[in-house]
């Protein structure tokens, strides 16, 4: 089972146990975060794709840590006029692990009888 899910502008597949490095989230290490911007679920072969969202539907992360990322230089200048700028930058980040994906307050999505559509109308 995976979900796709929004966060910091930016759109992850994510399993139960995964890690991942986002967008910096306001939340302290330890705690627990939630998503509730479920794009798609997928279960058993059964993908439910939301329009946009999937109501009822959230991914729970905890935190492990917040950091900042590698240096990237940016660099500017025009030749021969003496201007030159250079500039790094340092994204934050959080670590997090993905605990839980739960459609409704259940663990695992409902499974769809033969005759349903996993699209909502």
């Amino acid at each position: 089972m995976y979900a796709i899910i929004e966060t910091g502008g930016k759109q992850y597949r994510v399993n139960e146990g995964d890690t991942l490095f986002i967008e910096k989230l306001p939340a302290d290490v330890g705690e627990t975060y939630t998503v509730d911007r479920v794009l798609a679920l997928e279960n058993e072969g059964q993908l439910q794709v939301g329009t946009p969202l999937i109501e009822g539907a959230k991914v729970l992360f905890k935190v492990e840590k917040h950091g900042k990322d590698k240096k990237i230089i940016v660099y500017k200048y025009k030749a021969k006029k003496n201007y030159r700028r250079k500039k790094g930058h340092r994204q934050p980040f959080t670590k997090v692990v993905v605990e839980k994906i739960e459609v409704n307050g259940m663990g695992t999505p409902l499974r769809l009888s033969k005759g349903d559509t996993p699209l909502a109308e």
